[in-house]
Protein backbone atom coordinates (compact mmCIF):
# COMPACT_ATOMS: atom_id res chain seq x y z
CA UNK A 1 0.00 0.00 0.00
CA UNK A 2 2.92 2.34 0.66
CA UNK A 3 4.13 1.94 -2.92
CA UNK A 4 0.65 2.70 -4.22
CA UNK A 5 0.44 5.79 -2.04
CA UNK A 6 3.78 6.99 -3.32
CA UNK A 7 2.77 6.37 -6.92
CA UNK A 8 -0.87 7.51 -6.88
CA UNK A 9 -1.16 9.64 -3.77
CA UNK A 10 -4.77 10.19 -2.75
CA UNK A 11 -5.95 7.84 -5.51
CA UNK A 12 -4.10 4.83 -4.09
CA UNK A 13 -7.37 3.25 -2.92
CA UNK A 14 -8.91 3.58 -6.36
CA UNK A 15 -5.79 2.14 -7.99
CA UNK A 16 -5.93 -0.92 -5.69
CA UNK A 17 -9.62 -1.35 -6.47
CA UNK A 18 -8.95 -1.18 -10.22
CA UNK A 19 -6.21 -3.79 -9.96
CA UNK A 20 -8.47 -6.06 -7.91
CA UNK A 21 -11.24 -5.60 -10.49
CA UNK A 22 -8.80 -6.36 -13.32
CA UNK A 23 -7.66 -9.57 -11.65
CA UNK A 24 -11.24 -10.57 -10.86
CA UNK A 25 -12.41 -10.00 -14.44
CA UNK A 26 -9.47 -11.96 -15.83
CA UNK A 27 -10.11 -14.87 -13.47
CA UNK A 28 -13.82 -15.13 -14.28
CA UNK A 29 -13.18 -14.48 -17.98
CA UNK A 30 -10.63 -17.28 -18.17
CA UNK A 31 -13.16 -19.76 -16.87
CA UNK A 32 -15.83 -18.58 -19.33
CA UNK A 33 -13.30 -18.64 -22.20
CA UNK A 34 -12.46 -22.25 -21.46
CA UNK A 35 -16.16 -23.05 -21.25
CA UNK A 36 -16.88 -21.73 -24.75
CA UNK A 37 -16.03 -24.89 -26.59
CA UNK A 38 -17.95 -27.20 -24.25
CA UNK A 39 -21.50 -26.25 -25.20
CA UNK A 40 -24.21 -28.37 -26.76
CA UNK A 41 -23.23 -27.43 -30.27
CA UNK A 42 -19.51 -27.78 -29.64
CA UNK A 43 -18.57 -24.43 -31.24
CA UNK A 44 -16.60 -21.62 -29.68
CA UNK A 45 -19.04 -19.02 -31.02
CA UNK A 46 -21.78 -20.37 -28.81
CA UNK A 47 -20.98 -18.19 -25.76
CA UNK A 48 -21.54 -14.43 -26.15
CA UNK A 49 -18.86 -13.38 -23.65
CA UNK A 50 -15.34 -14.50 -22.88
CA UNK A 51 -12.08 -13.32 -21.39
CA UNK A 52 -12.11 -9.74 -22.71
CA UNK A 53 -15.81 -9.14 -22.10
CA UNK A 54 -15.71 -10.20 -18.47
CA UNK A 55 -12.53 -8.22 -17.82
CA UNK A 56 -14.09 -5.10 -19.33
CA UNK A 57 -17.27 -5.63 -17.30
CA UNK A 58 -15.28 -5.80 -14.03
CA UNK A 59 -13.26 -2.69 -14.95
CA UNK A 60 -16.47 -0.88 -15.95
CA UNK A 61 -17.93 -1.56 -12.52
CA UNK A 62 -14.78 -0.32 -10.80
CA UNK A 63 -14.65 2.85 -12.91
CA UNK A 64 -18.37 3.54 -12.45
CA UNK A 65 -17.88 3.53 -8.69
CA UNK A 66 -14.51 5.30 -8.78
CA UNK A 67 -15.75 8.23 -10.85
CA UNK A 68 -18.31 8.96 -8.12
CA UNK A 69 -20.90 10.26 -10.59
CA UNK A 70 -24.39 9.97 -9.03
CA UNK A 71 -26.37 7.17 -10.64
CA UNK A 72 -23.50 5.97 -12.85
CA UNK A 73 -23.26 2.58 -11.12
CA UNK A 74 -26.97 1.96 -11.61
CA UNK A 75 -26.82 3.07 -15.26
CA UNK A 76 -23.87 0.75 -15.85
CA UNK A 77 -25.73 -2.18 -14.25
CA UNK A 78 -28.75 -1.45 -16.48
CA UNK A 79 -26.52 -1.33 -19.56
CA UNK A 80 -24.89 -4.67 -18.68
CA UNK A 81 -28.35 -6.17 -18.10
CA UNK A 82 -29.60 -4.98 -21.50
CA UNK A 83 -26.51 -6.30 -23.27
CA UNK A 84 -26.80 -9.63 -21.47
CA UNK A 85 -30.49 -9.86 -22.43
CA UNK A 86 -29.68 -9.18 -26.09
CA UNK A 87 -26.96 -11.83 -26.03
CA UNK A 88 -29.35 -14.32 -24.47
CA UNK A 89 -32.05 -13.83 -27.10
CA UNK A 90 -29.45 -14.30 -29.83
CA UNK A 91 -28.15 -17.59 -28.41
CA UNK A 92 -31.20 -18.96 -26.59
CA UNK A 93 -32.04 -21.47 -29.33
CA UNK A 94 -28.61 -23.07 -29.09
CA UNK A 95 -28.10 -22.67 -25.35
CA UNK A 96 -31.15 -21.79 -23.21
CA UNK A 97 -29.07 -21.33 -20.06
CA UNK A 98 -28.64 -17.95 -18.38
CA UNK A 99 -25.39 -18.70 -16.56
CA UNK A 100 -23.03 -16.58 -18.67
CA UNK A 101 -25.41 -13.61 -18.78
CA UNK A 102 -25.95 -13.66 -15.02
CA UNK A 103 -22.22 -14.12 -14.44
CA UNK A 104 -21.55 -11.03 -16.58
CA UNK A 105 -23.82 -8.90 -14.38
CA UNK A 106 -22.26 -10.40 -11.23
CA UNK A 107 -18.79 -9.60 -12.58
CA UNK A 108 -19.78 -5.94 -13.08
CA UNK A 109 -21.02 -5.79 -9.47
CA UNK A 110 -17.83 -7.48 -8.24
CA UNK A 111 -15.89 -4.73 -10.02
CA UNK A 112 -17.91 -2.16 -8.05
CA UNK A 113 -17.22 -4.08 -4.83
CA UNK A 114 -13.48 -4.20 -5.56
CA UNK A 115 -13.29 -0.40 -5.26
CA UNK A 116 -15.45 -0.31 -2.13
CA UNK A 117 -13.75 -3.25 -0.39
CA UNK A 118 -10.97 -5.01 -2.35
CA UNK A 119 -10.61 -7.66 0.37
CA UNK A 120 -14.25 -8.66 -0.25
CA UNK A 121 -14.31 -8.22 -4.03
CA UNK A 122 -11.42 -10.60 -4.76
CA UNK A 123 -12.84 -13.51 -2.69
CA UNK A 124 -16.23 -12.92 -4.33
CA UNK A 125 -14.57 -13.32 -7.73
CA UNK A 126 -12.88 -16.54 -6.63
CA UNK A 127 -16.18 -17.89 -5.30
CA UNK A 128 -18.01 -17.05 -8.53
CA UNK A 129 -15.27 -18.69 -10.61
CA UNK A 130 -15.39 -21.84 -8.48
CA UNK A 131 -19.16 -21.96 -8.82
CA UNK A 132 -18.95 -21.61 -12.61
CA UNK A 133 -16.23 -24.23 -12.97
CA UNK A 134 -18.15 -26.73 -10.82
CA UNK A 135 -21.04 -26.84 -13.30
CA UNK A 136 -20.69 -30.54 -14.15
CA UNK A 137 -20.17 -31.65 -10.57
CA UNK A 138 -23.11 -29.59 -9.29
CA UNK A 139 -25.36 -30.83 -12.09
CA UNK A 140 -24.44 -34.45 -11.31
CA UNK A 141 -25.01 -33.88 -7.60
CA UNK A 142 -28.43 -32.27 -8.12
CA UNK A 143 -29.75 -34.76 -10.66
CA UNK A 144 -28.07 -38.06 -9.80
CA UNK A 145 -26.80 -38.06 -6.22
CA UNK A 146 -29.34 -35.92 -4.33
CA UNK A 147 -32.61 -37.71 -3.69
CA UNK A 148 -36.00 -36.09 -3.14
CA UNK A 149 -36.20 -37.00 0.56
CA UNK A 150 -32.66 -35.71 1.12
CA UNK A 151 -33.54 -32.38 -0.47
CA UNK A 152 -36.70 -32.20 1.66
CA UNK A 153 -34.75 -32.86 4.86
CA UNK A 154 -32.09 -30.31 3.90
CA UNK A 155 -34.72 -27.64 3.36
CA UNK A 156 -36.40 -28.58 6.64
CA UNK A 157 -33.12 -28.26 8.54
CA UNK A 158 -32.42 -24.90 6.91
CA UNK A 159 -35.91 -23.63 7.74
CA UNK A 160 -35.60 -24.68 11.39
CA UNK A 161 -32.16 -23.04 11.69
CA UNK A 162 -32.82 -19.82 9.76
CA UNK A 163 -36.52 -19.20 10.39
CA UNK A 164 -37.75 -20.99 13.52
CA UNK A 165 -34.67 -20.71 15.77
CA UNK A 166 -34.37 -16.88 15.56
CA UNK A 167 -38.06 -16.56 16.50
CA UNK A 168 -37.77 -18.64 19.68
CA UNK A 169 -37.84 -16.60 22.94
CA UNK A 170 -34.52 -16.23 24.73
CA UNK A 171 -35.90 -15.46 28.21
CA UNK A 172 -35.42 -18.14 30.90
CA UNK A 173 -38.61 -20.08 31.62
CA UNK A 174 -39.27 -20.50 35.38
CA UNK A 175 -41.50 -23.54 34.83
CA UNK A 176 -38.63 -25.17 32.87
CA UNK A 177 -36.01 -24.77 35.62
CA UNK A 178 -34.58 -21.66 34.01
CA UNK A 179 -33.94 -23.21 30.60
CA UNK A 180 -34.71 -21.24 27.45
CA UNK A 181 -36.95 -22.24 24.56
CA UNK A 182 -34.22 -20.93 22.24
CA UNK A 183 -31.68 -23.29 23.84
CA UNK A 184 -34.01 -26.28 23.56
CA UNK A 185 -34.62 -25.53 19.90
CA UNK A 186 -30.90 -25.21 19.40
CA UNK A 187 -30.44 -28.58 21.08
CA UNK A 188 -32.96 -30.16 18.74
CA UNK A 189 -31.09 -28.63 15.79
CA UNK A 190 -27.87 -30.06 17.19
CA UNK A 191 -29.40 -33.53 17.23
CA UNK A 192 -30.63 -33.11 13.66
CA UNK A 193 -27.28 -31.72 12.55
CA UNK A 194 -25.43 -34.68 14.02
CA UNK A 195 -27.82 -37.03 12.22
CA UNK A 196 -27.19 -35.22 8.94
CA UNK A 197 -23.42 -35.26 9.46
CA UNK A 198 -23.35 -38.99 10.09
CA UNK A 199 -25.59 -39.63 7.10
CA UNK A 200 -23.40 -37.58 4.76
CA UNK A 201 -20.26 -39.27 6.08
CA UNK A 202 -21.80 -42.68 5.46
CA UNK A 203 -22.69 -41.77 1.87
CA UNK A 204 -19.29 -40.26 1.13
CA UNK A 205 -17.25 -43.06 2.70
CA UNK A 206 -19.51 -45.77 1.31
CA UNK A 207 -19.68 -49.35 2.46
CA UNK A 208 -16.04 -49.53 3.59
CA UNK A 209 -16.94 -48.34 7.09
CA UNK A 210 -20.52 -49.70 6.95
CA UNK A 211 -21.75 -50.94 10.29
CA UNK A 212 -19.29 -49.00 12.45
CA UNK A 213 -20.23 -45.63 10.97
CA UNK A 214 -23.89 -46.59 11.02
CA UNK A 215 -23.56 -47.34 14.73
CA UNK A 216 -21.93 -43.98 15.38
CA UNK A 217 -24.65 -42.14 13.49
CA UNK A 218 -27.51 -44.08 15.08
CA UNK A 219 -25.95 -43.68 18.52
CA UNK A 220 -26.43 -39.93 18.22
CA UNK A 221 -30.17 -40.63 18.47
CA UNK A 222 -30.23 -43.65 20.80
CA UNK A 223 -27.25 -45.77 21.77
CA UNK A 224 -29.52 -48.30 23.50
CA UNK A 225 -31.61 -48.83 20.38
CA UNK A 226 -28.46 -49.10 18.28
CA UNK A 227 -26.96 -51.75 20.56
CA UNK A 228 -30.22 -53.71 20.43
CA UNK A 229 -30.30 -53.59 16.61
CA UNK A 230 -26.62 -54.55 16.30
CA UNK A 231 -27.02 -57.36 18.82
CA UNK A 232 -29.99 -58.82 16.98
CA UNK A 233 -28.10 -58.73 13.70
CA UNK A 234 -24.99 -60.28 15.26
CA UNK A 235 -27.11 -63.14 16.61
CA UNK A 236 -28.89 -63.64 13.27
CA UNK A 237 -25.72 -63.35 11.13
CA UNK A 238 -22.69 -64.74 13.02
CA UNK A 239 -20.19 -63.83 10.26
CA UNK A 240 -21.00 -60.17 11.00
CA UNK A 241 -20.41 -60.47 14.74
CA UNK A 242 -17.30 -58.26 14.92
CA UNK A 243 -18.73 -55.67 12.56
CA UNK A 244 -21.91 -55.45 14.63
CA UNK A 245 -19.88 -55.21 17.83
CA UNK A 246 -17.95 -52.33 16.25
CA UNK A 247 -21.22 -50.55 15.48
CA UNK A 248 -22.50 -51.07 19.03
CA UNK A 249 -19.25 -49.81 20.58
CA UNK A 250 -19.17 -46.76 18.28
CA UNK A 251 -22.67 -45.87 19.46
CA UNK A 252 -21.28 -45.54 22.99
CA UNK A 253 -18.61 -43.17 21.66
CA UNK A 254 -21.49 -41.15 20.23
CA UNK A 255 -22.98 -40.89 23.73
CA UNK A 256 -19.82 -39.21 25.07
CA UNK A 257 -19.61 -36.98 22.00
CA UNK A 258 -23.21 -35.91 22.23
CA UNK A 259 -22.99 -35.26 25.97
CA UNK A 260 -20.00 -32.98 25.42
CA UNK A 261 -21.71 -31.10 22.60
CA UNK A 262 -24.95 -30.72 24.56
CA UNK A 263 -23.08 -29.28 27.52
CA UNK A 264 -21.19 -26.87 25.26
CA UNK A 265 -24.45 -25.75 23.68
CA UNK A 266 -26.39 -25.27 26.94
CA UNK A 267 -23.70 -24.34 29.50
CA UNK A 268 -20.47 -23.37 27.69
CA UNK A 269 -18.51 -22.24 30.75
CA UNK A 270 -19.32 -25.25 32.93
CA UNK A 271 -18.87 -27.60 29.96
CA UNK A 272 -15.13 -26.85 29.83
CA UNK A 273 -14.75 -28.80 33.07
CA UNK A 274 -16.31 -31.90 31.51
CA UNK A 275 -14.32 -31.91 28.26
CA UNK A 276 -11.39 -33.99 29.63
CA UNK A 277 -13.83 -36.68 30.80
CA UNK A 278 -15.76 -36.54 27.54
CA UNK A 279 -12.56 -36.77 25.53
CA UNK A 280 -11.44 -39.81 27.52
CA UNK A 281 -14.76 -41.56 26.92
CA UNK A 282 -14.64 -40.81 23.20
CA UNK A 283 -11.03 -42.00 22.95
CA UNK A 284 -11.65 -45.33 24.68
CA UNK A 285 -14.97 -46.17 22.99
CA UNK A 286 -13.98 -44.78 19.59
CA UNK A 287 -10.59 -46.51 19.66
CA UNK A 288 -12.17 -49.84 20.58
CA UNK A 289 -14.75 -49.43 17.84
CA UNK A 290 -12.10 -48.72 15.23
CA UNK A 291 -10.05 -51.72 16.33
CA UNK A 292 -13.10 -53.98 16.09
CA UNK A 293 -13.98 -52.59 12.67
CA UNK A 294 -10.42 -53.16 11.45
CA UNK A 295 -10.44 -56.71 12.76
CA UNK A 296 -13.80 -57.32 11.08
CA UNK A 297 -12.42 -56.13 7.73
CA UNK A 298 -9.32 -58.27 8.05
CA UNK A 299 -11.08 -61.50 9.02
CA UNK A 300 -14.40 -61.21 7.20
CA UNK A 301 -13.82 -59.04 4.14
CA UNK A 302 -16.26 -60.82 1.90
CA UNK A 303 -19.08 -60.93 4.45
CA UNK A 304 -18.55 -57.35 5.63
CA UNK A 305 -18.54 -56.01 2.06
CA UNK A 306 -21.89 -57.71 1.45
CA UNK A 307 -23.44 -56.45 4.67
CA UNK A 308 -22.22 -52.83 4.66
CA UNK A 309 -24.08 -51.79 1.47
CA UNK A 310 -27.28 -53.08 3.01
CA UNK A 311 -26.57 -50.96 6.07
CA UNK A 312 -25.95 -47.90 3.91
CA UNK A 313 -29.22 -48.46 2.09
CA UNK A 314 -31.06 -48.88 5.36
CA UNK A 315 -29.68 -45.59 6.62
CA UNK A 316 -30.55 -43.82 3.38
CA UNK A 317 -34.16 -44.98 3.36
CA UNK A 318 -36.45 -42.20 4.55
CA UNK A 319 -33.85 -39.44 4.36
CA UNK A 320 -31.07 -38.40 6.73
CA UNK A 321 -33.19 -36.69 9.42
CA UNK A 322 -35.38 -38.34 12.02
CA UNK A 323 -37.37 -35.33 13.16
CA UNK A 324 -39.77 -37.33 15.31
CA UNK A 325 -37.01 -38.84 17.42
CA UNK A 326 -35.23 -35.49 17.82
CA UNK A 327 -38.47 -33.75 18.83
CA UNK A 328 -39.30 -36.49 21.34
CA UNK A 329 -35.83 -36.20 22.86
CA UNK A 330 -36.21 -32.42 23.15
CA UNK A 331 -39.62 -32.90 24.81
CA UNK A 332 -38.16 -35.49 27.17
CA UNK A 333 -35.37 -33.08 28.04
CA UNK A 334 -37.85 -30.45 29.22
CA UNK A 335 -39.76 -32.94 31.39
CA UNK A 336 -36.61 -34.40 32.94
CA UNK A 337 -35.22 -30.92 33.58
CA UNK A 338 -38.25 -30.07 35.70
CA UNK A 339 -38.01 -33.37 37.60
CA UNK A 340 -34.28 -33.07 38.30
CA UNK A 341 -34.61 -29.41 39.32
CA UNK A 342 -37.43 -30.28 41.71
CA UNK A 343 -35.43 -33.16 43.22
CA UNK A 344 -32.39 -30.93 43.73
CA UNK A 345 -34.43 -28.22 45.42
CA UNK A 346 -36.37 -30.69 47.60
CA UNK A 347 -33.69 -33.18 48.61
CA UNK A 348 -30.38 -31.47 47.76
CA UNK A 349 -27.50 -33.22 45.98
CA UNK A 350 -28.67 -36.70 47.03
CA UNK A 351 -32.04 -36.07 45.39
CA UNK A 352 -30.28 -34.71 42.32
CA UNK A 353 -28.16 -37.84 41.87
CA UNK A 354 -31.17 -40.09 42.49
CA UNK A 355 -33.24 -38.34 39.83
CA UNK A 356 -30.33 -38.33 37.38
CA UNK A 357 -29.62 -42.04 37.89
CA UNK A 358 -33.30 -42.94 37.58
CA UNK A 359 -33.85 -40.99 34.36
CA UNK A 360 -30.48 -42.16 33.04
CA UNK A 361 -31.75 -45.74 33.03
CA UNK A 362 -34.03 -44.81 30.13
CA UNK A 363 -31.91 -42.22 28.32
CA UNK A 364 -28.61 -40.46 29.00
CA UNK A 365 -29.37 -37.35 26.94
CA UNK A 366 -32.18 -36.00 29.09
CA UNK A 367 -30.37 -35.82 32.45
CA UNK A 368 -27.28 -34.37 30.76
CA UNK A 369 -29.34 -31.55 29.29
CA UNK A 370 -31.11 -30.93 32.58
CA UNK A 371 -27.80 -30.75 34.45
CA UNK A 372 -26.46 -28.32 31.87
CA UNK A 373 -29.55 -26.15 32.33
CA UNK A 374 -29.11 -26.12 36.10
CA UNK A 375 -25.41 -25.27 35.77
CA UNK A 376 -26.14 -22.44 33.35
CA UNK A 377 -28.76 -21.06 35.72
CA UNK A 378 -26.26 -21.16 38.61
CA UNK A 379 -28.21 -23.71 40.66
CA UNK A 380 -25.34 -26.22 40.67
CA UNK A 381 -21.59 -25.84 40.18
CA UNK A 382 -19.34 -27.48 37.58
CA UNK A 383 -18.23 -30.19 40.02
CA UNK A 384 -21.78 -31.33 40.72
CA UNK A 385 -22.65 -31.14 37.04
CA UNK A 386 -19.74 -33.40 36.04
CA UNK A 387 -20.57 -35.90 38.78
CA UNK A 388 -24.20 -35.93 37.68
CA UNK A 389 -23.30 -36.48 34.02
CA UNK A 390 -21.10 -39.46 34.93
CA UNK A 391 -23.89 -40.83 37.13
CA UNK A 392 -26.34 -40.56 34.21
CA UNK A 393 -23.94 -42.29 31.80
CA UNK A 394 -23.16 -45.00 34.39
CA UNK A 395 -26.86 -45.64 34.93
CA UNK A 396 -27.50 -45.79 31.21
CA UNK A 397 -24.50 -48.11 30.75
CA UNK A 398 -26.28 -50.68 32.93
CA UNK A 399 -29.30 -50.52 30.64
CA UNK A 400 -27.15 -50.80 27.52
CA UNK A 401 -25.20 -53.75 28.92
CA UNK A 402 -28.42 -55.61 29.73
CA UNK A 403 -29.76 -54.76 26.26
CA UNK A 404 -26.57 -56.10 24.66
CA UNK A 405 -26.91 -59.39 26.58
CA UNK A 406 -30.57 -59.86 25.71
CA UNK A 407 -30.12 -58.92 22.04
CA UNK A 408 -26.71 -60.33 21.15
CA UNK A 409 -25.86 -62.89 23.78
CA UNK A 410 -23.16 -63.13 26.49
CA UNK A 411 -20.13 -62.68 24.20
CA UNK A 412 -21.62 -59.64 22.53
CA UNK A 413 -22.57 -58.17 25.92
CA UNK A 414 -19.06 -58.80 27.28
CA UNK A 415 -17.48 -56.74 24.51
CA UNK A 416 -19.98 -53.90 24.79
CA UNK A 417 -19.98 -53.77 28.60
CA UNK A 418 -16.17 -53.88 28.74
CA UNK A 419 -15.93 -50.81 26.55
CA UNK A 420 -18.78 -49.01 28.33
CA UNK A 421 -17.32 -49.39 31.81
CA UNK A 422 -13.68 -48.94 30.71
CA UNK A 423 -14.49 -45.55 29.26
CA UNK A 424 -16.58 -44.71 32.33
CA UNK A 425 -13.76 -45.77 34.68
CA UNK A 426 -11.21 -43.60 32.90
CA UNK A 427 -13.58 -40.63 32.93
CA UNK A 428 -14.27 -41.14 36.64
CA UNK A 429 -10.53 -41.32 37.39
CA UNK A 430 -9.98 -38.04 35.56
CA UNK A 431 -12.84 -36.45 37.47
CA UNK A 432 -11.34 -37.61 40.80
CA UNK A 433 -8.01 -36.05 39.81
CA UNK A 434 -9.63 -32.80 38.71
CA UNK A 435 -12.07 -32.42 41.62
CA UNK A 436 -9.78 -30.11 43.63
CA UNK A 437 -9.67 -27.71 40.69
CA UNK A 438 -13.40 -27.65 39.96
CA UNK A 439 -15.76 -25.16 41.53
Amino acid sequence: MNLLEQAFGAQAGLAMGLMAALGSGLLIGLERERHKGRGHAGTRAQEPAGLRTFTIAALAGALAHGLAVPGLVAVGALAITVLAAMAYFRSSERDPGLTTEMALLATYLIGVLCVQAPLLGAPAAVTLTALLSARTALHRFATRMLREDELHDGLLLAALALVVLPLMPTEPLPWLAGMKAHSLMGLMLLLLGLQAFGYVALRLLGAQTGLALSGLMSGLVSSTATIAAMGQRARAEPPLFLACAAGAVMSSAATWLQASLMLLALAPEAAMSFLPMGGAGIAVAGGAGLLLARQARLTQKAQASDAAPATAKAVQRGGPLRLKEAALIALLLSVVTVVVSWAEQRFGSSGLFGAVALTGLADAHAPVASLAGLAHAGQIDARLMCQGVLAAIASNSLTRSLTAWLAGGPRFALIVASVLFSSLALAAALLWLLLPFLS
